[in-house]
């Protein structure tokens, strides 16, 4: 499960954590943009069910320092030992330039460099090197853990997903259907035993239709029209289905750019129905190659109308009653 969950204070997780644990929900995994940081839920989830394995998807590789990003991952591989897994990727030219206020340079080398420098470093090694996008002179953990991080990393085209499958531990996929898995793992290529293939999964557990696709098209029209991500959408295949949308947007439509989506798009994109469907529809995605689908929950009128006790169940009816 992605977490934080919203609208739920970061002091009161406990409770979310442990019916994560108690439904069967094996791991938590972060993201970082403009809410919670990547670490601190993480932080309180390893204190607080130390079952639960922890990961990030993603920290971008902008936003810190390389010594402080290899400080951060190696105080919480520190922490949970054995049980962190350290997803980094590039983030977008609005997080890392518009709201961290560094320019958003050669993202692809600058993701490949802090991937190197971080596989040197959280293994104990004193770093003095001049990679292409940062020189880093004599830096070595004073903590070390005992349990270095794996490292992932989000990909989308061929050039990252190669990246992954050469140097990583793994990959961590986003915005795509079930049905683009095998394409995107084509490219990572032949995987190396403990290799794992993480994808972010949104799903919306309602039986409101329109509500989720209504939900499902503001999604689509905020994320698929940054450039990465409509490039990643082009090689996918879906130039003809999301051209209408990419045309209204960039001639300042909004409202006619999210109408351009169809119903099939957000389907495929955005998983609804009841809980229980939600899960067979994400079976797909591991039928299909993934290691570690991570749900990403989203608001529904049953959670709105029902509070705390319309969560807990929803909880366990996604992880399946208990099952871990």
């Amino acid at each position: 499960m992605t977490v934080p969950l919203d609208g739920i204070p970061l002091a009161e997780h406990a409770a979310v954590y442990a019916a994560l644990d108690g439904a069967g929900f094996t791991d938590v995994w972060s993201s970082e943009v403009n809410g919670a940081d990547a670490f601190t839920p993480l932080a309180l989830a390893a204190a607080w069910q130390p079952r639960l394995r922890l990961g990030t998807a993603i920290t971008p590789v902008f936003t810190r320092g390389p010594g402080l990003l290899a400080m951060s991952a190696a105080a919480l591989a520190d922490a949970a030992p054995g049980r962190f897994a350290l997803g980094i990727g590039a983030s977008s030219p609005v997080v890392v330039g518009n709201w961290n206020a560094v320019p958003f340079d050669q993202p692809f080398r600058r993701t490949r460099d802090v991937l190197r420098f971080l596989r040197a470093a959280l293994a104990g090694e004193t770093v003095d090197e001049k990679y292409d996008t940062f020189a880093v002179r004599r830096f070595t953990l004073d903590r070390r853990p005992a349990v270095p991080p794996s490292l992932l990393l989000a990909a989308l085209r061929p050039g990252m997903l190669r990246l992954a499958g050469a140097e990583a531990d793994g990959v961590i996929l986003n915005w795509l259907a079930a049905t683009d898995v095998p394409r995107a793992l084509a490219e990572v290529g032949q995987r190396r035993p403990g290799f794992e293939v993480v994808a972010r999964i949104f799903v919306c557990p309602t039986e409101d239709a329109a509500h989720a696709r209504a939900l499902g098209r503001r999604l689509i029209t905020s994320y698929l029209t940054v450039p990465a991500y409509a490039e990643f959408h082009r090689w996918l295949g879906r130039e003809g289905v999301l051209g209408p949308m990419w045309q209204a947007w960039a001639a300042g439509d909004r409202r006619g750019a999210g109408a351009a989506v169809p119903d099939e798009v957000v389907d495929a994109l955005v998983l609804h129905g009841s809980p229980e469907h939600c899960r067979e529809q994400v079976r797909r995605y591991v039928d299909a190659g993934v290691d570690v689908p991570v749900l990403a929950l989203l608001p529904t009128p049953e959670l709105a109308a029902g509070g705390a006790a319309a969560l807990g169940d929803l909880i366990t009816r996604l992880g399946g009653g208990g099952s871990r």
